[in-house]
């Protein structure tokens, strides 16, 4: 049996992701999630199987603006690599996972055992309300390609959608000089 953690032992949670972008869904974890650990550390990661909408420094950039103006207190860094060997680094104690549906489940079961096998450190799961329960970042891009990004104020923070605007608006500028310089 294991020892219960002293009135000395610091709970940090690391909870990772992408964040690309952040959306309430990961506020409303966030936000859930803030009393229950000492200390709150949103990482930043990056999944070379998803093409990026930002970078991580305009993600890390947005997030603590959001906390911020919010008032939610956590931390926020970026990092390479290992879920698990950043957790160990900043010295978590738990990953601090959302959950929007059962289809989120399988995965995040099977993550969450190879993490305690790997690692020895525990998942806690959160479950995003059920307004989110449908919410990706993936289904944000696309409904954002479509062009209506006021359509994703439900889901989205303003200070997101405003970037999302502005770098689709120069993406478009880009694609009409290259097709004008084609001519």
């Amino acid at each position: 049996m294991s020892a219960m953690p002293n009135a000395q032992t610091s709970r940090v949670a690391l909870f990772p992701g992408t964040f690309d972008p952040i959306t309430n869904g990961h506020l409303d974890v966030v936000r859930r999630a803030q009393g229950l650990f000492d200390e709150l550390v949103i990482a930043i990661g990056r999944n070379p199987a998803k093409s990026e909408l930002f970078t991580m420094d305009e993600r890390e950039t947005m997030i603590r603006k959001i906390l911020a103006d919010e008032g939610i207190d956590a931390t926020v860094e970026t990092y390479t690599g290992l879920t698990v060997d950043f957790a160990r680094q900043r010295g978590a104690t738990v990953i601090l996972r959302g959950l929007r549906n059962v289809s989120d489940l399988n995965f995040e079961f099977q993550l969450a055992l190879t993490n305690r096998a790997i690692a020895d450190i525990e998942t806690v799961f959160i479950m995003s309300g059920e307004i989110f329960g449908f919410t990706s970042s993936s289904l944000i891009k696309q409904i954002a390609s479509g062009g209506d990004l006021d359509r994703l104020s439900p889901l989205l923070p303003k200070l997101v959608i405003d970037k999302m605007r502005t770098k689709l608006d120069r993406l478009r500028e880009l694609a009409r000089a290259s097709d004008h310089h084609k001519d």
